[in-house]
């Protein structure tokens, strides 16, 4: 098969009673697969897992217990492989079958993603609210999020290319890795598939980690899971809410302004035009901090571009100028309508309304320029 080096990277937390027999796995899975490889354990263990490990000839990397994905993290500069394939140790993912892995990853795939949904899950080895709700919950939102189609996202059996995993560019120390990985590789546009996978229980006598932290730990765990499948793309849940929202908005004041235009002696209604404001305002902050998100993790770089090229800082420090001035203009005018009133209000004042909107989007519009512009020249240096 392949003439690539493969590196088995796994974090460990206590894990003495199983390591013995994963690295005897591993080790099978390299010889049925023909390739030359190494095992990284990431060791953060009080028992004697590194010291099992270590006897038995594997690369042990003892770290500081910060998570999961820091694991990880630490693990990367020390990395010889071309392949990485990722797991646990538990003995609950079969080490002995990454041979899958790596026919794909000489194929070209860039992310090669394991699957128990499409495999084969022992009984027990995964709680049926996980089996059949919150995997596949958070599997769909994601897929609509991202457009992809993953079957299982939270398995930990993977495999990447080197190349890949640096490009990724982990940040997360915790759980959420995992979804940082996968979201990661859909927007960075890599070769994506997957393959079936054999999952489990746990051995007699062990308690995974999520039982040994408590109850509320897979909750917490999906939890952040969520969190960052939303930090990574806001625009998905913003731009386009963000535009319908700020153009409902727009429509509704222009009626009431035209209406004031063509019609001084009526009073339309009030409360139209301040829901129009809501509106136009929320739908506008949302669509500049989709913008923002997108420069900051530029994820597409034509899109940037394009961006940089259509919003300049010029072009946004003369509208939120035009706006001000409006804004001068709407207050110039209620001051002498409250004056020539003999300073008492005697109707709904809407050119101050008209002015408070004015000014408010002057602010959106200045502070959104000067957040463009530093973003962009911290990412781009221009």
């Amino acid at each position: 098969m392949s003439d690539k080096r493969v590196s088995i990277v796994v974090p460990a937390l206590n894990e003495e009673l199983t390591i013995g027999e994963f690295i005897g796995w591993c080790k099978e899975g390299f010889e049925k697969a023909g390739v030359t490889g190494e095992i990284i354990i990431v060791d953060s263990s009080t028992d004697k897992t590194p010291e099992i490990a270590e006897s038995m000839g594997v690369r042990v990397l003892r770290v500081p217990k910060r998570g999961l994905g820091q694991a990880y993290i630490d693990a990367i500069p020390e990395i010889k492989g071309d392949y990485v394939i990722m797991g646990d140790c538990d003995c609950t993912y079969d080490f002995r079958e990454i041979g899958k892995f790596i026919e794909k990853l000489d194929e070209g795939y860039e992310y090669v993603m394991g699957t128990r949904m499409k495999g084969y899950i022992e009984k027990d080895a995964m709680p049926k609210l996980h089996q059949y709700f919150g995997t596949p919950l958070t599997t769909k939102i994601l897929n609509v999020m991202y457009g992809s189609k993953f079957s299982d996202i939270h398995c930990g059996m993977r495999g990447m290319t080197l190349d890949a995993l640096k490009k990724i560019s982990l940040e997360s120390s915790s759980w959420e890795y995992a979804s940082e990985m996968v979201l990661k590789s859909v927007k960075l546009g890599l070769k994506i598939t997957e393959v079936p996978i054999r999952f489990y229980k746990d051995r007699e006598g062990r308690l995974s980690h999520h039982k040994r932290s408590g109850w509320f730990s897979p909750w917490f765990a999906g939890w952040i899971n969520l969190r960052v499948m939303l930090e990574y793309t806001p625009q998905t849940f913003l731009k386009i809410p963000g535009i319908l929202m700020s153009l409902a908005g727009f429509i509704f004041i222009a009626l009431v302004f035209w209406n004031r235009l063509t019609n001084p002696d009526s009073i339309f209604a009030l409360h139209s035009l301040l829901i129009g404001t809501l509106f136009f305002v929320v739908g506008l902050s949302f669509y500049q901090s989709s913008i923002l998100s997108e420069i900051y993790y530029s994820f597409d770089q034509e899109k940037v571009k394009k961006y940089r090229s259509r919003i300049t800082y010029n072009r946004l420090m003369l509208l939120a100028f035009g706006l001000g001035v409006a804004g001068v203009i709407f207050a110039i005018y209620f001051l002498n309508y409250f004056i020539r009133g003999g300073f008492e209000m005697t109707g709904i004042a809407y050119s101050l309304v008209f002015g408070i909107i004015s000014f408010i989007v002057c602010f959106q519009m200045f502070t959104f320029a000067l957040l463009f512009q530093m973003l962009y020249k911290r990412r781009y240096g221009g």
